[in-house]
């Protein structure tokens, strides 16, 4: 069946009314969502004066937000999806945004699958021609159509790189308990779309139990370089089998431990956590490797490297 999100499928309603509703929500009280501005208009909460003062950005043609508001990938996917009226569904890294399982790299465009029908393209939207089944649709609590968790993961392998497919395929796995093989489910439903290449090869790589995008990044840096498939969330024991860390990745044979620090580690409380963390899982004869994001995107051979080396001297 073609799905398109339009106002008469039978797969998904959409009903115009009710998002324009809850966008514009109680004439009384300041704006917080992405809203069009012909409906705030019409409905006497703003004049077409106030749109376009400064308290107001206008993000897509008749699409505005609060200027207040950071324009983040999840406003700015809610907006697009106002700009298409229901003829579109969001998907990709819009859809995993709504969904509670971001992985999008930064300055991430908003994305949305149209189906059957030409569209003019918009800049700061990338717009996908593509066949969806009402199975590969979900209608959120705020009346936006998104694809499901599955579709969306199957779509980013399909779209991105191999590395970014497994980042999909670990985060939305992860949020939602879907095994990855769940994805090749979907190829088999739609046999002549297009990327199925990497599909496989996503599936084998991606590990459900990853905590975070950056996490398999780096796990993506050691494996695509040679280096064994290191363990995910491994929990380190002490001596009463009590856990004293629970490690990103570790080779548990070699005592190695690879973690990523994100911005949280940073913070005061954050380095003295650490440093209690790494003394003790040191006094248990672990060595921790702590790498950042730029040894993920800039220097990735280094990073293996430097695991590689520590690999060859803990082998006895």
């Amino acid at each position: 069946m073609l799905f398109g999100g339009r106002r008469d499928s039978p797969g998904v309603p959409f009903d115009e009314s009710a998002t324009a509703t809850a966008a514009i929500g109680d004439p009384g009280r300041v704006l917080d969502a992405a809203f069009r501005g012909s409906d705030a208009v019409r409905a006497g909460v703003l004049t077409k004066a106030q749109l376009r003062g400064s308290r107001f950005r206008r993000v897509f043609p008749d699409v505005y937000v609060p200027s207040a508001l950071g324009l983040d990938l999840g406003l700015r996917s809610h907006a697009a999806y106002l700009l298409f009226g229901g003829r579109g569904v969001l998907a990709g890294y819009s859809a995993a945004e709504l969904l509670q399982a971001a992985c999008a790299p930064a300055e991430t465009p908003a994305e949305v699958i149209v189906c059957g029908e030409h569209v003019r393209k918009h800049p700061g939207v990338i717009v996908h021609s593509d066949r969806l089944g009402p199975e590969d649709v979900r209608q959120m609590p705020t009346g936006v159509a998104v694809t499901t968790p599955v579709r969306t993961a199957y779509d980013l392998v399909r779209w991105r790189d191999l590395v970014e497919g497994v980042v999909a395929v670990d985060a939305l796995a992860g949020r939602f308990g879907f095994r990855p093989g769940a994805v090749l489910d979907v190829r088999d439903r739609h046999p002549r779309a297009r990327g199925h290449g990497r599909l496989a090869q996503a599936v084998e790589l991606a590990e459900p139990m990853a905590e975070s995008p950056m996490e398999t990044r780096l796990r993506m840096v050691l494996v695509l370089r040679g280096l064994p498939r290191p363990t995910v969330q491994h929990p380190v024991p002490d001596e009463r089998a009590r856990t004293v860390a629970v490690l990103d990745l570790a080779y548990p044979a070699a005592r190695i431990g690879i973690e990523y620090e994100g911005e949280d580690h940073w913070t005061r409380d954050g380095t003295i956590r650490d440093a209690r963390r790494y003394t003790r899982l040191t006094d248990l004869g672990w060595r921790i490797y702590r790498f950042i994001a730029a040894d993920v995107y800039r220097r990735p051979d280094a990073t293996a490297d430097q695991i590689r080396r520590a690999l060859a001297l803990a082998r006895p």
